[in-house]
């Protein structure tokens, strides 16, 4: 297709989403859960299917030369498929957050005013690798009551044309309208451009994905963005951290997944435990297999690499990671605002004072105490899955699930009343 083929096609699919979303946007909640069950149902019945599409683009990216955790981003199997599934089922039984009623309260002047959740309207979800996010989005915005174009990536489109069947068997199932989860049907990076400016139909724009897709998204867009630029992931080891606890939650917030963002990049250890605590977490992830940079402190310790300026704010979605060095906790706090994303930082301490200072003076969308980093996600949050993770202050904060896809209107009723 030509870039001006895409453009109109990008444009009817934002007219079909937006007559979708008036009307998916009062759909009752009985119909809504329907469509994600039979969704679910849908996507458990086509496992097969789903996973040879898969091995489609497991092949094409193959021949790309991309690194394992990008390749294990992409991966579905029995497990995944069946958690997509899982996925769609509670977010199904979840409360519907249309209609709800956010606060409530009456006037001297006769007026009875209600704040109540109401769709944002059409979404826009751009992302790569992770086939997952067609099934994610495409359930988190039809609980919200908003229609969704989702434009996955080249690497990932068979896989998610295989998962949005199944979407749109859930919509039809429930007599709901077919539009109001579409998947733009071409590879092109062509469909991107429109996407960003077409404020005529879109509301907001989620991005999935690298460092450089989502800069220039929230370079372009004039549509409003909700976002992570990157997952710069801290995890302060303080003087009172407990051996046992460290050890088990640094191995895991690095090597349970290292390609996503809730993976650790950098370790802030406190010098009172260089030559303990310190020690032990930097030989056993060494001994894992993670490349470790760490500062001049900590290179005396065999296998490390001298870290420079670069490694510092680096996200390395791979079995990397940088190590540094701090006198106090302030010290490591200075740290993470001059290097972090404020996406997700950690503390390890039995020190409940030191724990709640952290926790409080830090600003990060996400904050932790003696937790993996790999639990920023919106599933393990409670939220069945999540759209993305936001980095920004406006509305929406931290995983993006179907309460976060809503705005509010006030509803002000009366018995005549007029103004003096």
């Amino acid at each position: 297709m030509s870039p001006s083929e895409i453009t109109l096609l990008m444009h009817k699919m934002g007219k079909l989403a937006k007559d979708a979303a008036s009307v998916l946007g009062y759909a009752r909640s009985e119909d809504k859960a329907l469509a994600l069950s039979i969704a679910a149902e849908s996507i458990q019945d086509n496992k097969t299917k789903i996973i040879e599409a898969n091995l489609i683009d497991i092949e094409f990216s193959m021949s790309k030369s991309l690194s394992a955790s990008m390749i294990d981003r992409l991966r579905l199997d029995d497990g995944r498929v069946k958690a997509m599934a899982e996925s769609l089922k509670v977010i199904s039984n979840q409360r519907d957050p249309v209609g709800q009623v956010l606060s409530e309260w009456s006037m001297p002047s006769g007026l009875h005013i209600k704040r109540i959740k109401t769709p944002l309207g059409v979404i826009g979800v751009i992302y790569e690798s992770r086939p997952n996010v067609t099934a994610d989005a495409g359930a988190l915005c039809l609980k919200s009551g908003n229609s969704v174009i989702l434009r996955c990536g080249s690497d990932s489109f068979n896989s998610s044309v295989a998962i949005h069947s199944c979407l749109v068997d859930g919509l039809e199932g429930a007599n709901l309208p077919a539009e109001a989860i579409q998947l733009v049907p071409t590879k092109s990076r062509e469909a991107v451009s429109p996407m960003l400016s077409m404020i005529e139909y879109i509301d907001v724009i989620v991005p999935r994905g690298g460092k450089g897709l989502v800069g220039l998204i929230q370079r372009e867009a004039r549509v409003p963005v909700f976002a992570h630029l990157e997952g710069i992931v801290h995890i302060y080891i303080d003087k009172d951290a407990d051996l046992k606890k460290t050890l088990a939650v640094i191995l895991n917030s690095k090597t349970r997944r290292t390609g996503i963002c809730g993976a650790v990049e950098c370790l802030l250890i406190h010098k009172d435990v260089v030559n303990s605590i310190g020690r032990e977490v930097i030989e056993l992830l060494i001994k894992t297999g993670v490349r470790v940079n760490a500062d001049e402190n900590l290179v005396f310790i065999n296998g490390t690499n001298l870290a420079t300026s670069y490694n510092w704010g680096k996200e390395y979605l791979d079995m990397e990671i940088s190590v540094k060095t701090v006198g106090s906790l302030d010290e490591a706090m200075s740290h993470i605002r001059e290097f972090g994303s404020q996406h997700t930082e950690c503390i390890m301490t039995e020190n409940d004072e030191t724990a709640s200072t952290f926790l409080t003076r830090l600003d990060s969308s996400i904050l932790m105490h003696n937790v993996s980093t790999q639990f920023s996600d919106g599933g393990e949050f409670g939220m069945g899955a999540e759209i993305g993770i936001a980095t920004g202050k406006m509305h929406a904060r931290g995983p993006i699930g179907a309460d976060q896809l809503t705005s509010f209107k006030y509803m002000v009723t009366g018995n005549g009343a007029v103004r003096k």
